[in-house]
């Protein structure tokens, strides 16, 4: 008989203890051990496992293996298709994660309503929602299709046995946290349970080419909820991202296998439905004020998309004991970076300030080139002078002072033109080998004070 023993395991991040501890050796966190029984197989009961279940492949020459190029489907929603590369690759296993009622499942039923009508048989497994609850939304969206098939189940085998019998070209899974592996005894969502669903989902998609999108919760701290494994299993990780008090909502890939993995789509979130937002830098900028002090624009670069988003600083004196830094769709320590170099280059005494700088619109910005921007908002707030409404900044700022070259600048600055910017400040070194579009002046600076100077005159 197989033996039954108990462990521990901790629901962040997947490590095993044979004892209950109150704190994770390995990720830090409290109280995330949970008791599980765990049946112990013997070896030749694995053997005949792995021979059943694992997929027969024989080795091939490199030269061998056809290398055409993987044929991709298109839904209707083209910031999705930016998103996933440019469209969906067959056979492919998608997680999509955020925050609860963030849009996930309504982003999947549109999609899954769209390729039902494009004659594409997709199969709707929901583990928290009833066929009637799915139907009500499924009708305020707009959603029907003869091949669109709804199926509220959580047991595996249910759910493998009716993949054979429909015969879906898609499958949907909400949540996997909720689904179960009968021959795990682990209770539902645990990690052990996450792991086999996840690994039982992978073998499907691989080996009847069908296409899975899965549904991942997160935890408090905005991670994707189960062993980290998850991420590595699938094929692609995108992040349903957004302020439930706003009602765009941003699509952010985090691995791909198949395309980019900076490449982000933005939707605002209707009443019937995610609709496409096809210009983001207009929502980003158009609450702008003309003469706003610690206003900057800069054009951001997420994947191959260029995006104009406006940062504000506000530079008040301290009332504490230490000066606090508050970044919000900011690094804090790139913001405290860059102070520092304005302190020493440029001449601001911002030690005894308190700084609040924020990525207006709900983006979030990681990329060398918003660093000018930032320099200059912080500039503007501290010597309460307003940049011109028709300026942009872009430009990578060195801890001498010095503002270094960036990539694509090309793009960048048409994008500033295309939206009527009348002036544009990039690195020196980037006005070489490339001649400027009419209509927007570019002006090349070298260090940190010259900009400072020319653009808050």
């Amino acid at each position: 008989m197989a033996k039954v023993r108990t462990q521990y395991v901790c629901q962040n991040c997947g490590y095993n203890s044979p004892r209950y501890l109150g704190r994770c050796p390995n990720c830090g966190e409290w109280n995330t051990l949970v008791e599980e029984q765990v049946q112990s197989t013997t070896g030749t009961t694995k053997r005949a496992t792995t021979t059943l279940t694992g997929l027969v492949a024989k080795p091939q020459k490199i030269s061998e293996i056809n290398s055409k190029a993987t044929p991709r489907v298109k839904t209707r929603l083209n910031e999705l298709n930016r998103v996933l590369g440019g469209g969906i690759v067959p056979g492919s296993l998608i997680l999509i994660g955020g925050d609860p009622g963030i849009g996930k499942s309504t982003l999947l039923l549109q999609v899954s309503g769209q390729l039902s009508d494009d004659h594409h048989r997709v199969l709707y497994v929901s583990g928290e929602e009833s066929g009637t609850q799915i139907k009500m939304r499924a009708e305020r969206l707009g959603v029907a299709g003869d091949e669109f098939y709804v199926y509220p189940e959580t047991n595996m085998d249910s759910i493998k046995d009716t993949i054979r019998t429909v015969k879906p070209e898609y499958v949907v899974i909400d949540s996997v946290q909720t689904m179960q592996a009968t021959d795990v005894s682990s209770a539902i969502g645990s990690v052990s349970q996450i792991r086999e669903v996840t690994a039982q989902l992978m073998q499907i998609a691989k080996s009847n080419n069908i296409t899975i999108f899965v549904v991942g919760h997160v935890t408090k701290g905005g991670a994707l909820a189960g062993p980290k494994i998850l991420e590595h299993m699938v094929d692609t990780v995108l992040y349903f991202e957004g302020d439930l008090h706003h009602t765009y909502r941003i699509l952010r890939s985090v691995k791909n296998r198949f395309g980019s993995t900076n490449e982000l789509g933005i939707f605002e979130m209707r009443t019937n439905g995610l609709s496409e937002v096809k210009n983001p830098s207009e929502i980003f900028l158009e609450e702008r004020l003309k003469d706003a002090t610690g206003s900057s624009v800069v054009v951001s670069l997420e994947g191959t998309r260029p995006i104009l988003v406006e940062i504000q600083a506000l530079v008040t004196p301290t009332v504490y004991g230490n000066a606090q830094r508050t970044a919000t769709g900011l690094s804090r320590n790139r913001v405290s970076l860059i102070m520092a170099v304005l302190e020493k280059r440029a001449n601001l005494m911002l030690q005894n300030q308190d700084a609040y700088l924020k990525a207006a619109g709900g983006v979030k910005l990681d990329e060398p080139a918003i660093d000018l921007a930032i320099a200059v908002s912080i500039a503007s707030s501290y010597r309460d002078k307003g940049t011109r409404a028709a300026d942009a900044f872009v430009g990578e700022v060195g801890l001498t002072g010095e503002i270094r070259r960036v990539n694509r600048i090309e793009q960048r600055v048409a994008e500033a033109q295309k939206l009527g910017f009348k002036r544009i400040f990039i690195p020196r070194n980037n006005l070489k080998g490339w001649t400027p579009p009419t209509g927007i002046e570019v002006v090349g600076v070298a260090t940190l004070r010259e900009a400072l100077r020319l653009a808050l005159n």
